[in-house]
């Protein structure tokens, strides 16, 4: 038929101002002949302009209609057209389904008829219910038949839903309820099939996730559980008999839903939830259901049966089951590490994303659906062990019955209740196109417009679409981490009067399951922090529920709710510091890691409060370069009056620089949302050894500049330089480790040589007085016991000196301690001359001869006999034990001395480099190199975790279940892996100790 061309321009645009992309090919499909009545229907062409889809819904009208001419003839299609023309909501409900699913489209071409079913529900009044759904699959007598059924049912509850009949959780209810009555359908044919078997026992099933919480996808697996008993009266009734014949019939019931037919699937039934997983029997008896949750269970498992309710089989087994099992589910938060167990599974989750996905990730992703229920979930499992209003399956059910018993304030639960129900009208949108499974967002712009059309967002789809997608899952991130602590503000500041609050007890309950060892301690640092009008308190209530998180993450919680007390109490009222937390996004979270992290950086902190203006600023916690920092020491003493008040100005810098150093090293080790946790821990080690070295050197500088200008004004009598050794030396210091260091003096021309040697010992007297006066800073402990003849012998001595006694009475220990040697203050020159002096001990020409390597090695089994500690674990001892400091240090030293004197990269004085270089020329294997250096950089940050945690320094692990807890944390230990941390130590040092035994002793 030819249309005449001023009809078709006038038909071509009526059909782009409807919405459709592609005018030209609905042009074609409205000249069928038997779409004759469409055509001229204004009314029909509104119709489908108003679907998601036109384009979509007009093809599938043609492709129906088609079919109903095919099948029922013209009587068909005419009853099908006359009823679009004159039943509005059934003709809005036909095109509005046709336009948003493809999926549903076919099935409507292939059985043209069940357009009738939109019929049955056509009322707006009606929800239908599983007796309805049973009602309409009761003619379905095989898989086949209840699948055709099955989408019959699905295409009234989807055109319902994209009518806005129904809410997106009434859609989702019903589709729980359809799935009920297809379990039930598919276990009658099942036990039709199978009579005997059916007889023989009674078997319950129990859905699970979103069909037992009556919020079901389009597309889902169903997940369910099942429990049989032998069927009472049953001729020999026997319990292996009865589990076997339900475990054939559950199977059957699980085929007849997922496999595949000519009309494909209905959905797949997972039964992995069971105890023991897919490793575990299908079908257990109730008494061994419960000894497995009793005994075996896990925190999640507990969190899943939140949602367990009777569907099918025998219904009084069912509710039996849901009995004697649901009291189980309301003692999981009193389970040890229950927030942490929770919060695990939730970032694993995450984590399992392919990192292409992660963005559009409606389900899993950060801000989506799993971020509410996790949220909701955990609430209730802590508060409906005693409220029993809680005890929901359904994700907005509970949280509508935690808003209104103060658990969540209601402004964030109703924005909370927005967000999931727009993730999930959208996620069933996505699903309903294809009927697949999926919780990704697509990319093409014509599935996003059809999705944003289909969500009522007609101007600009795609863009409206993408920003109400941001903004939820916004909405979602910012109050999936409040949730649990905001109503704790509410409990203690009384903010709203006349709402509803979280009760004294319930915030205990709370604080408890977050791990606050003292919640009653913690309520009244709350109360002193959020309550009153000022603004202090008003930001602070903005902070803290977001900084309680940060602080239950942690191995101590109490400690960083004290210390963030303290500090605000000290730095509350000023300006900046409020601002700083509320402004920079890291800035809170870096100072909740650090005051939670252990003692030392709060106790650094607390002594000079405005230092965390550190934690705001990028560059803020870099290591600063030695010679800024000694220039800003030695400015800092010049400006005071008199050698103490200079050492105490040099001191305070010092704390300052270690709380920086600590606090970097914390926050690179526990990592932030903005800075992930560092991967290279050597890179950690060498750092924090680089920068409290450096910091212990500006600190000998300054304080050596303040003596000599007391005593002597500008020009001591004497040169006089200080030579770092052992791991000061080697820029390997820890942040308890004493100075260890030789002074070395040489009599300027003309000085009178006694003159000289007084003034270099009261130097030397002065400075060790000075750092270690009694002070708020940490002290400075300079060790000398290094020295010729140790502690018999002078504390100082000139350059002569030591070159007459390394000549005459040098021991090969001393050749080894010299290995590490480095001038660290004073006199440049000198300190080079004396190096000079010592590099042929320390590298000797041909190496060491046999019985100096003999003599190292008695030394070193002699101090292994010796001087471990009376009662210590050998195994778990960094400094001392297997594999620790010592050995690997021992063994690298040993081939320093044996090849420096040929290989000039180990000529070093850090443990590390010496031991690559060593590598490198070959001297000890890769594998061996690499087993030495992360044993020795394991011990190395036990040793500054322990020194972070405890507030002083210790070689080995603590035995204070807390500490050990948070040096498990600093070491990257998960809460609960505590034993896997000790167990991977001794295992690392354990294979470093075969090293040395093969490297050093020769074994």
């Amino acid at each position: 038929m030819t249309v005449p061309q001023g009809r078709r321009s006038s038909t071509f645009t009526r059909l782009l101002r409807h919405g459709f992309t592609d005018p030209s090919a609905a042009e074609r499909l409205l000249d069928v002949p038997a779409l004759a009545q469409v055509r001229s229907d204004p009314l029909l062409l509104d119709a489908l302009g108003a679907t998601a889809d036109p384009d979509l819904a007009l093809l599938g009208l043609v492709r129906l209609v088609e079919a109903e001419q095919e099948t029922g003839g013209d009587t068909g299609r005419r009853e099908l057209l006359d009823t679009l023309v004159t039943a509005k909501p059934l003709r809005d409900r036909l095109l509005g389904v046709l336009g948003a699913s493809e999926a549903l489209a076919d099935h409507l071409a292939r059985h043209p008829r069940d357009w009738r079913a939109l019929v049955t529900y056509e009322s707006a009044d009606l929800h239908p219910g599983v007796e309805e759904f049973e009602a309409g699959l009761a003619e379905a007598t095989d898989p086949v038949s209840l699948r055709v059924a099955y989408r019959r049912c699905l295409l009234a509850i989807a055109a319902r839903d994209v009518c806005g009949t129904t809410d997106v959780a009434e859609a989702a209810a019903e589709l729980a309820d359809l799935a009920t009555a297809t379990l039930r359908a598919a276990l009658a044919q099942a036990e039709k099939a199978a009579p005997a078997d059916a007889a023989q026992c009674r078997l319950a099933v129990i859905a699970m996730g979103k069909c037992g919480g009556h919020e079901l996808n389009y597309v889902s697996d169903v997940d369910v559980i099942f429990v049989a008993e032998p069927a009472e009266g049953a001729a020999g009734a026997d319990e292996g008999k009865a589990i076997q014949a339900a475990t054939r019939l559950a199977s059957h019931m699980m085929r007849i839903c997922s496999e595949t037919n000519i009309e494909g699937t209905i959905w797949p039934v997972d039964a992995n939830l069971r105890p023991e997983g897919r490793n575990g029997p299908l079908v257990r008896t109730l008494s061994s259901h419960l000894a497995y949750y009793q005994r075996w269970a896990k925190t999640w498992e507990f969190q899943a049966l939140l949602k367990a309710r009777p569907v099918a089989g025998d219904a009084e087994l069912g509710q039996e089951y849901v009995d004697t099992i649901g009291p189980l589910v309301w003692q999981a938060a009193e389970r040890e590490n229950f927030v942490a167990d929770v919060q695990k599974m939730r970032r694993r989750v995450v984590e399992n994303i392919p990192a292409g996905e992660v963005d559009r990730e409606l389900k899993l992703g950060p801000g989506g659906l799993r971020d509410v229920e996790f949220a909701v979930q955990m609430l209730q499992l802590v508060h409906g062990r005693s409220d029993q209003s809680l005890r929901s399956g359904s994700t907005l059910v509970a949280l509508d019955a935690l808003a209104a018993g103060g658990y969540v304030g209601r402004v964030d639960a109703s924005q909370l209740d927005d967000a999931y129900r727009f993730l999930r009208s959208l996620e069933h949108r996505i699903q309903l196109y294809r009927l697949r499974r999926t919780h990704l967002v697509p990319e093409d712009d014509a599935d996003l417009r059809r999705l944003g059309r289909s969500l009522g967002m007609r101007t600009e789809p795609i863009t409206d679409l993408g920003r109400e997608w941001k903004r939820h899952t916004s909405v979602v991130r910012r109050l999936h981490e409040k949730l649990f602590y905001r109503p704790l503000l509410d409990a203690v500041a009384q903010l709203a009067p006349g709402e509803t609050r979280l009760s004294t007890d319930a915030a205990r309950e709370r604080l408890v399951a977050l791990g606050y060892a003292d919640p009653a301690a913690a309520l009244r640092h709350l109360e002193a922090l959020a309550s009153g009008v000022t603004r202090k308190a008003a930001i602070q209530r903005t902070l803290l529920p977001v900084l309680l998180g940060w602080f239950a993450d942690s191995a101590d919680p109490d400690a960083g709710l004290l210390g963030f007390r303290k500090v605000s109490d000290a730095l509350g009222k000023t300006p900046w510091y409020l601002r700083l937390l509320r402004d920079e996004g890291a800035a809170a979270e870096n100072l909740a890691r650090v005051l939670s992290a252990g003692r030392l950086a709060p106790d650094l902190l607390l002594r000079a409060p405005e230092a965390v203006a550190l934690l705001g600023d990028p560059r803020g916690l870099e290591a600063r370069d030695a010679a800024p920092l000694t220039q800003e020491v030695l400015a800092a003493v010049g400006r005071a009056d008199g050698a103490e008040q200079a050492v105490t100005a040099a001191r305070g810098v010092r704390r300052r620089e270690l709380f920086r150093t600590a606090a970097a090293d914390i926050i690179g080790s526990y990592g932030t949302e903005d800075s992930p946790a560092e991967g290279d821990q050597g890179a950690l080690v060498d750092r924090v050894g680089g920068a409290v070295s450096d910091l212990t050197a500006a600190t000998i500088a300054g304080t050596l500049r303040a003596v000599v200008r007391d005593g002597w004004g500008d020009t001591l009598p004497t040169r006089f330089t200080v030579i770092g050794m052992g791991r000061f030396g080697g820029h390997e210091l820890g942040y308890g480790s004493d100075a260890d260091v030789l002074f070395v003096h040489e009599p300027r021309e003309g000085a009178d040589e006694q003159e000289a040697a007084r003034a270099a010992a009261t130097v030397v007297a002065e400075m060790r007085r000075l750092l270690a006066l009694p002070s708020a800073d940490p002290p400075l402990l300079i060790d000398a016991d290094l020295r010729p003849e140790g502690k018999s012998g002078p504390l100082v001595r000139t350059l002569k000196s030591y070159e007459a006694y390394y000549r005459r009475w040098s021991l090969v220990w001393e050749s080894q301690a010299l290995l590490r040697a480095e001038p660290v203050a004073g006199d440049q020159d000198l300190g080079r001359r004396f190096t000079e002096l010592i590099d042929p001990l320390r590298y000797p020409a041909e190496g060491l001869g046999e019985d100096a390597v003999r003599e190292i090695r008695r030394l070193k089994a002699r101090m292994e006999s010796e001087r471990m500690p009376r009662g210590a674990d050998p195994t778990l001892h960094t400094k001392l034990g297997r594999g620790g400091l010592s050995d690997v240090e021992w063994t690298v030293q040993l081939l320093q001395l044996q090849h420096a004197w040929a290989e000039p990269g180990l000529r070093t004085t850090r443990t590390r480099e010496a031991l690559a270089a060593a590598c490198a020329a070959g001297l000890i294997p890769t594998e061996d190199a690499a087993t030495l250096d992360e044993a020795w950089v394991l011990a190395t940050r036990v040793r500054n975790a322990v020194m972070l945690v405890r507030g002083r320094a210790g070689d080995t692990f603590p035995s204070d279940v807390r500490e050990l807890g948070a040096v498990g944390r600093y070491l990257g230990y998960d809460a609960g892996h505590i034993g896997d941390m000790l167990d991977d130590y001794r295992r690392i040092t354990r294979r470093a100790r075969a090293v040395v035994e093969e490297r050093f002793y020769g074994a």
